[in-house]
């Protein structure tokens, strides 16, 4: 036996009665307050039910506890014959995919016992003394997934040591609350439901956990409100008290993403990323969009790490965009001058929301242009839509659903399918670009530019008859051919966006 395992094998014990010390001597962890909590209801044996779900804001390190708790079901209970089988499963594969799994493989890296007992896959973790039967293995369903299978998503668990990792339940059908309650049957020596999950939805498996099954679960609330003492530190409480003061306690984003609390309603998904998928593999003839007219879709950096974009669409078809960092407001004027006349376009439209595209208009105006200015927090033409930044959103979104082309852009497929819309009132209101920022880490900017050019109609300019044939998938940059068609008469180093010119 290796020194590690002979170390373990005298742990083991002490661990099982106490998860944070063993977080903390395998892992070199510090659990927080709260997460000590959580961590305290998985210690021990011979406790046949245990239910235990996770509340949370944005960023406190949810998914940190769900992968300490893997382990410790893992390496700290079973016996002679009797092993823990688990499973682990999230809204979507691709989310366990990308959060939980290298989670789960990332803190085995730190423990040499866990090196030593353990072997991880793409989709299982096994014993390696006990491959087939002591193990955690990576389970998914399908979006429209019924009962049934879901069911044969949680199958195979039949253990006198079951456990369920079950990660970002707020959306979660509560089906699967249901079937994963079938591992306390048949008599388990110690089972465990550990859930984790942002309240974000009414009709998630987290609401129904936090209201109807109360009774049946511990609940652990985790926020960042800046008040609360018992706050998480994962998150700041500047930025947390900056966004609070700007959009108000009962903000519903406000609510879900720093207070940990439930909205009165829940959140939806602007657009799915099938939609979006869609929309980055079609194609069209020149003459399938030739007639609309040519809009400039502007969206102005408001911070430091921001990117500004001018994004370019003609009726069916959004070409591929011009990004900028760290540029002047009058740079960027001329950029956007250039692209009118080297494309031709029938209009230019600015965001100019707080002021930071102001300057960007103002020096269009010196120049003889007038571009449309675009304020967000402004009125909408459509009284269904509580400001002019959701109306044009939801019209970008329909116009994709509806067979619109994208070019291929992973950052605005990211941008796009992260972005969820409430209700106040009866009108529809989508989430600030702030709060989406902080829970993203990317601002939208692709996202915001391309739905710009929905803000106002705009009528093609009578067009000089031209022998130019092209074919368009998205992937066309019409300021980049614009440059082709000046190499054609004799101007092959012309640039339009070459700042040396």
């Amino acid at each position: 036996m290796s020194s590690a395992l002979a170390r373990a094998s005298s742990r083991i014990r002490s661990w099982r009665e106490n998860p944070a010390q063993f977080v903390h001597e395998e892992f070199g962890d510090n659990p927080d307050e709260w997460q000590v909590e959580v961590l305290n209801a998985l210690g021990g044996g011979h406790q046949p039910v245990r239910r235990v779900g996770m509340k949370a804001c944005t960023g406190p390190g949810k998914t940190r506890v769900l992968g300490w708790a893997g382990w410790h079901r893992l390496s700290c209970f079973g016996g002679k014959g009797k092993h823990p089988k688990g499973a682990a499963l999230a809204i979507t594969k691709d989310n366990l995919k990308d959060n939980l799994w290298p989670e789960l493989i990332g803190l085995r890296q730190k423990s040499e016992y866990l090196k030593a007992a353990f072997t991880p896959t793409k989709e299982r973790i096994y014993a390696n003394d006990h491959p087939e039967t002591w193990f955690l293995s990576a389970r998914s369903f399908a979006k429209d997934a019924d009962a049934d299978a879901i069911g044969r998503a949680l199958s195979g668990l039949h253990s006198p040591f079951p456990f369920i990792l079950l990660d970002e339940i707020g959306d979660m059908p509560v089906a699967v609350g249901r079937t994963a309650d079938q591992i306390f049957t048949g008599s388990p020596i110690d089972a465990v439901i550990l859930a984790a999950g942002n309240p974000t939805s009414v009709n998630g498996l987290l609401y129904q956990i936090c209201t109807k099954l109360r009774e049946s679960w511990k609940v652990v609330t985790v926020t960042a409100d800046p008040d609360d003492p018992k706050r998480t530190p994962r998150v700041s409480a500047e930025l947390a008290r900056a966004q609070i003061k700007e959009f108000g306690k009962d903000n519903p984003w406000i609510m879900a993403t720093i207070l940990g609390l439930f909205p009165s309603v829940g959140f939806n998904n602007l657009i799915g990323v099938e939609d979006v998928e869609t929309a980055m593999k079609r194609t069209y003839h020149e003459e399938d969009y030739s007639f609309a007219a040519k809009i400039l879709g502007v969206d102005v950096a408001r911070e430091g790490d921001d990117r500004s974009t001018i994004c370019p669409r003609q009726g069916l078809v959004c070409f591929r965009p011009k990004i900028f960092r760290n540029i002047r407001g009058n740079v960027l004027a001329g950029y956007i001058a250039q692209a009118e006349d080297k494309w031709g376009a029938d209009g230019t439209i600015v965001d100019g929301t707080g002021g930071y595209g102001s300057g960007v208009i103002d020096a269009g105006f010196t120049m003889g242009r007038s571009w449309f200015d675009c304020q967000f927090s402004g009125k909408a033409f459509n009284p269904k839509f509580a400001n002019k930044r959701a109306e044009i959103l939801f019209l970008f979104a329909d116009w994709i659903v509806k067979g619109g082309a994208l070019p291929y852009l992973p950052e605005l497929l990211r941008e796009l399918t992260g972005i969820t819309y409430t209700f106040q009132g009866d009108q529809f209101l989508v989430e600030p670009k702030k709060i989406i920022k902080a829970r993203l880490g990317v601002s939208t900017d692709l996202t915001d530019g391309y739905a710009t050019t929905f803000a106002f109609p705009i009528v093609p300019k009578p067009k000089i008859p031209a022998n130019i044939h092209i074919g368009a998938n998205g992937e066309y940059d019409p300021v980049a051919r614009a440059a082709e068609q000046m190499q054609k008469a004799g101007r092959g180093d012309y640039n339009p966006f070459d700042e040396r010119r």
